[in-house]
Parts: structure tokens; sequence; C-alpha cells
């Protein structure tokens, strides 16, 4: 990892109004060398590209300012979801370490342009793009509407997240998994819906998904937002020099009302 995690997290914000100058070589070659050498911890391989939106006719009406994009594909295979979530966001911090703006958008873009750009298979699917650019000094009228509108600077409580034990008993700010979480809670997601859940049971964390939204043709994208999540819970580990490894061991706890087991991470000794 070549830039302050932690820091990245709690800096990033999504960014819809780009103030027009283009990417500069020097940051276009970095983010394609990070690109290009990215892998993440599902070994789920995802391609990204980056695009250019005369070239390629890409448009949001949600954007403004923006000259280039980023897009990535992957195949449907067990966990494309989460690896996806997890590399996109990845992505995205770095970018944010190189002062570049982003957004990752499902819906308010002309995918049909997108896929064509990526030349996506029919066993793939390319749940989301982002723009790249360098932030506007004032956010649009349209924008500050749109984050006012879905509260996107507002978290749901740790409290209703994060378990020890079972989902009956909050994590307490004691355990050694807390920052790690706490990094994980500032995870965007779609519609600001946070759908991801933990409880801690010893030295593993194991994931669930609290589902409000049905799937599409692109999948579960609710499980592309707890990818994100996990990139951030799983750099700051690192960061903080732990390690551990992602296994699926159901611990078969009492699952809350639409709440799905996901995935579990166990720490090292």
């Amino acid at each position: 990892m070549t830039y302050p995690a932690k820091e990245m997290i709690k800096k990033r914000k999504s960014v819809r109004t780009f103030d027009g100058r283009p990417l500069s070589t020097e940051h276009l070659q970095a983010l394609e060398q990070h690109i290009r050498s990215q892998v993440n911890p599902f070994g789920v391989p995802v391609e990204f590209r980056l695009l250019d939106t005369g070239e390629h006719g890409l448009s949001s009406p949600v954007i403004l300012g923006e000259e280039k994009y980023l897009a990535a594909k992957v195949r449907r295979v067990p966990r494309y979801e989460i690896a996806l979530g997890y590399s996109f966001e990845e992505a995205c911090l770095y970018a944010l370490s190189l002062g570049i703006g982003t957004v990752m958008l499902a819906a308010s873009l002309n995918r049909s342009a997108f896929e064509q750009a990526i030349a996506v298979g029919a066993d793939e699917v390319m749940p989301v793009a982002s723009p790249l650019g360098y932030p506007a000094e004032k956010r649009s009228m349209r924008e500050k509407l749109m984050r006012k509108g879905i509260k996107a600077d507002e978290r749901l409580p740790f409290e209703k997240l994060f378990f020890e034990g079972d989902f009956n008993r909050p994590l307490s700010e004691s355990n050694t998994f807390f920052e790690a979480l706490s990094m994980a809670r500032l995870a965007p997601s779609a519609a600001n819906k946070q759908p991801w859940r933990a409880v801690v049971i010893g030295n593993a964390v194991h994931f669930c998904e609290y589902k409000t939204m049905k799937d599409s043709l692109l999948g579960d994208i609710q499980k592309v937002d707890i990818g994100i999540a996990l990139a951030h819970f799983d750099l700051t580990e690192k960061e903080n020099g732990y390690s551990g490894q992602y296994t699926e061991r159901d611990p078969g706890i009492a699952l809350p009302e639409n709440t799905h087991y996901i995935i579990s991470y166990e720490r090292s000794e």
C-alpha cells in the first residue's frame, strides 16, 4: 500500500462537480499503474479501464465537468460483487491520494455506452463506474440537493451495525477490531442504505448483509456496498499491522430479519 489508507478513508467524499481541468499525465500514469497491479483478498480478478468521455460518448446527468471515467468489469463468479466493491473503492482511495475526486455510479449513467466502451462479455458485468477529475471549489446546487436528499454525510450509529458474540450486544470500544469497523462504517453505499452488519467472535469478524434492495441484472448491488466497507476494514487492519484471511465460516448465530451471512475475516494469531 503506497498511501495513508485511514487518512484517505476519513477524507473521502463523493464528488459530482469537477473543475474541468484535464488530469495530469503524471496522475493518469500513476493511476493506470495502480489499477493494473491491484489485487483483492477474494481471489476474483477485476478488470479496470480508464475511459475518455469524448472518445466513448460517456455521460451522466448528475456529473459536471468530468473528462475521464474509471470503469471496471468482473465475471459472474462466487464473491464477484464484494470483490468488485472492494477493488473499486481501493482504486478510489488511491485516486484521492493523488487529489482526484470520484463517485461510484450505478444507475445514473448511459450504461450501454459504458458497457460497449469496456467490452462487457456475456458472462461479465459492470456494476459501477466513476468520473475522475479535480474537485471544483464549490459543489453545484444539484449536487448539494442530492447529498441532502440521501443524507450523504450521515451514518447509522455504530451500535446498530457492529456487535460482539451475537446481535444483542454492541461491540465495545475496547475491542481491537473497533477502529477497523469504525472505518467500515464510513463507507459510501447506494442510496446511503449502509447494508453492512458484523459480529465479532474472538479473533474473527463475521460480516452480514441487511438486505433492503432487490437484486438487479447486475447482481446484488448491496453486496458491492459491503465490498466497499470491507475495503475500509481490510486496509485499516493492514495499516494497523494486522493480517488475516477471508473465509466462509458461518458462525451459526441467530440473525435478525432480512439479514444474511456473507463472509468472515479471521485475524492471524
